[in-house]
């Protein structure tokens, strides 16, 4: 009995950002925590919550105090999912509103990418399959409310579009242009709308060189950075939780 109720207080324990909660041996990270070399640790500052998983070990996840109620309106970027897309357009589940953060599936809103809206140019030439594909995770702009089922979003600006996606062979991959990403295993290059990524300017008077390999250097916005090193070790949207703390 005593134990049962030990188990329960360190369940419920209110945590902070970067605190391990303990090893991947045990324990598998949920909502609101991340795994990050063989240690699980809290992305937010809330309370500890485990539950059992399906291979023995325990889902652990971290849990905001207060629900915050976000909705989306028109001008917000939001970072959404890529759930299904067909010829006229894709269909997404919104996941983050304004750099907050929709913890549970329930809460997340359905979008949609119609096809004149994925680009600002040529827009009757858009193949929806050539811009995104199922899972992948997208950076859009609300442009209207739309109907009672689905907000209408855009990926029309330059720094809107594809952040983050996986090869057909389940690696996280690498974008090489406006419209095409790399694996990084099997280098086989898939056909995206990439967000734009800044190119890192030099004012140093150093060789040709130098600066040339410079200019390729491409400096990933920040959430993305955390999203590639966390993809590596947790599944769906596990490795979301930390990037707009």
């Amino acid at each position: 009995s005593s134990s049962a109720s030990s188990s329960s207080s360190a369940e419920r324990q209110v945590v902070a950002p970067g605190d391990r909660l303990g090893a991947t041996t045990a324990l598998v990270a949920g909502i609101g925590a991340y795994e990050l070399e063989g240690g699980v640790y809290a992305a937010l500052l809330g309370v500890r919550e485990e539950v059992d998983g399906d291979d023995g070990r325990k889902i652990v996840s971290v849990r905001r105090k207060q629900k915050v109620v976000v909705l989306p309106k028109i001008g917000d970027q939001v970072m959404c999912q890529v759930t299904r897309i067909n010829s006229r357009m894709a269909h997404v589940a919104i996941i983050s509103v304004q750099g907050q953060l929709l913890g549970r599936e329930e809460e997340h809103f359905p979008g949609l990418i119609r096809a004149r809206d994925v680009r600002a140019f040529d827009i009757d030439d858009v193949k929806v399959q050539h811009a995104f594909r199922p899972g992948d995770i997208v950076m859009a702009e609300v442009i209207s409310l739309g109907d009672a089922r689905s907000y209408y979003l855009s990926t029309a600006k330059n720094e809107l579009g594809v952040i983050l996606a996986r090869s057909a062979a389940g690696h996280t991959m690498v974008p090489i242009s406006w419209q095409q990403m790399q694996c990084p295993v099997t280098k086989v290059k898939e056909l995206r709308k990439v967000a734009k990524i800044d190119v890192k300017s030099s004012s140093s008077s150093s060789s040709k060189k130098k600066k040339k390999k410079r200019r390729k250097m491409r400096v990933l916005p920040s959430s993305m950075i955390m999203m590639t090193r966390m993809c590596s070790h947790c599944s769906k949207y596990r490795w979301l939780v930390e990037v707009f703390q």
